[in-house]
């Protein structure tokens, strides 16, 4: 039976092309896969494979020639068989197997099917759901955008289709009148089921969706796959090179090299990944090979090994935990300071030499122990008496002063950040800082702290120095006017008299509201705190 190959679409702007090249003749046999010709769209020069086997039997665009998408490409079918008949012109539907019209994306199908064994109607179409997505089964319709009666012009976008990965545009690629609608909005078909049919306006065609099957019967059937643009598919028997490679070559390229009697295995691919293609066979000089043959041992080991793709693979998952009440209150309260406080930094470097004598000579008294944190929150005590201002609250009418200190210390539980408060900080000594911080965190990680120990603080320490963090910006715990970050203790070098020396200094960040504290007042706190820690005699004065 003789099939008509049209002239494709080879693009989604196409609409004629221009036969370039010919690489069969009438008479030759046609094998499914073969390259029939080059053809010239809108936007390159693309080979045009043939989906049918058997004889070519006319060739109706020759050479050079240009004609509409449609036109009569070429006849294939058995050899000696009458064409005369189609060539005439008397055969109104010849038959005609699907001609595929390929290109590199595949997110619209258009389908025109007979629906019954007589012959459709002079230009009516039956379009069927599209296959959107390579996994696709069946779609919905989740919008028409033309009504029955209306004008579709090619490129008009006919419906919204939702498949099993996304909602996506469908377009038409005919004109005519939307005569018939197949599947109503929201409803659900297998792929290839009449979606609608387009024909001239006042067409008669009763009895055409009543016949119409799936996968049945089709006198004349025209598959058109539109996408993005026309690049061949990787040819999928490859020639191998003398060291055992598989040379990646276009089905023409091979064709022309065939033909030419050139070793695909003495061309250099100019194509994607080293692909040989036409133009390399065409431009292709024995005498400019050979140096390069001269050598292949030096080109092989220079050229290093393509990567192994990586196939991501693996499973989504998540988990939800329910927000504690601890956990709101800690969000809502640090959102609240963040966004009404005018937040600014200020950071201090500190050398703890002096400070890391003294701690060794406390602890070795007996029952004593303190921490590198409980001399930070004594010196903060002390500074804070100096510099009152930072030591406030502030208040649409009035910035409150406290002469009292209370400090809050951070501290870490599982279900978020507590605050317990030091009474009268100023007035308890370095071994009472330890002792009151260790029983309090001890009593906050049990859950066992009264709400009455962590109300009133005045200022906080926040202190991660003990998971190596050097340096952080913490939020203020309002009402305070400022909260003092508190980083690792780090060796380093240090210049001392002149000399670059071993030294060991801690980073301090103080976080302050603008609304109560100015630059300055902040830095001359900073300095006085400098001042206790880094010689910590005098805390004791």
């Amino acid at each position: 039976m003789a099939t008509i190959i049209t002239m494709p679409r080879l693009s989604d702007t196409m609409t004629e092309g221009t036969v370039a090249t010919w690489l069969k003749k009438v008479g030759d046999k046609i094998s499914e896969g073969d390259i029939l010709a080059e053809i010239e769209t809108d936007k390159a020069t693309m080979e045009f494979e043939s989906f049918n086997e058997g004889t070519l039997l006319h060739i109706g665009i020759q050479a050079g020639e240009t004609a509409p998408v449609d036109s009569l490409l070429a006849i294939i079918g058995n050899e000696g068989e009458d064409i005369s008949a189609i060539l005439a012109g008397k055969s109104e539907t010849p038959k005609e197997d699907t001609t595929k019209k390929e290109t590199t994306s595949e997110t619209k199908t258009e389908v025109k099917e007979t629906a019954a064994p007589a012959a459709l109607p002079k230009g009516v179409i039956v379009v069927t759901m599209p296959r959107l997505s390579d996994t696709m089964t069946e779609g919905t319709v989740a919008t028409w955008l033309k009504k029955v009666g209306d004008k579709v012009a090619e490129g008009d976008i006919l419906a919204e289709i939702e498949t099993d990965k996304a909602t996506m545009e469908f377009e038409s690629f005919n004109e005519g009148t939307l005569l018939y609608i197949g599947i109503e909005e929201g409803n659900a078909a297998p792929i290839d089921s009449l979606l609608a049919i387009i024909g001239p306006a006042g067409t008669d065609i009763s009895g055409i969706a009543e016949n119409f099957t799936v996968g049945g019967a089709k006198p004349v059937t025209t598959e058109e796959v539109a996408t993005a643009s026309a690049a061949p598919a990787e040819p999928t028997a490859q020639e191998a090179s003398t060291d055992g490679k598989r040379i990646l070559a276009s089905p023409l390229a091979k064709k022309i090299a065939s033909d030419k009697g050139i070793q695909l295995t003495q061309v250099k691919g100019s194509g994607e990944n080293g692909r040989i293609v036409k133009s390399d066979i065409e431009n292709y000089s024995p005498a400019a090979a050979a140096p390069q043959a001269a050598a292949p041992a030096k080109t092989e080991t220079a050229a290093a090994p393509a990567p192994k793709v990586f196939v991501p693979a693996g499973e989504v998952f998540t988990e939800e935990i329910k927000n504690s009440q601890m956990r709101k209150i800690i969000a809502k309260r640090l959102a609240e300071s963040l966004f009404t406080a005018p937040h600014y930094n200020l950071t201090i470097e500190v050398t703890m030499d002096e400070a890391m004598k003294s701690r060794a000579i406390i602890n070795n008294v007996p029952d004593t122990k303190v921490s590198f944190n409980d001399m930070v929150i004594k010196a903060c005590a002390m500074a804070l008496k100096k510099h009152l201002k930072i030591n406030s609250q502030w208040k649409e009418d009035a910035i409150t002063i406290n002469h009292h200190v209370n400090i809050g210390v951070a501290v870490a539980v599982e279900d978020g950040l507590v605050v317990p408060v030091l009474k009268f900080t100023d007035a308890m000594s370095l071994s009472q800082i330890g002792g009151s911080v260790r029983d309090l965190a001890g009593r906050a990680k049990s859950k066992k702290l009264l709400p009455s120990e962590m109300e009133g603080s005045t200022f906080t320490v926040s202190n991660l120095g003990m998971f190596g963090i050097t340096e952080f910006n913490s939020i203020i715990n309002q009402p305070n006017s400022a909260i003092l970050s508190v980083g690792a203790i780090v060796e380093k070098p240090v210049v001392k008299n002149g000399q670059i020396v071993v030294g060991n200094t801690m980073m301090l960040s103080l976080a302050c509201d603008h609304r109560t504290i100015d630059g300055a007042t902040g830095a001359q706190f900073l300095q006085t705190l400098k001042q206790y820690i880094e010689n910590p005699v005098t805390m004791l004065a």
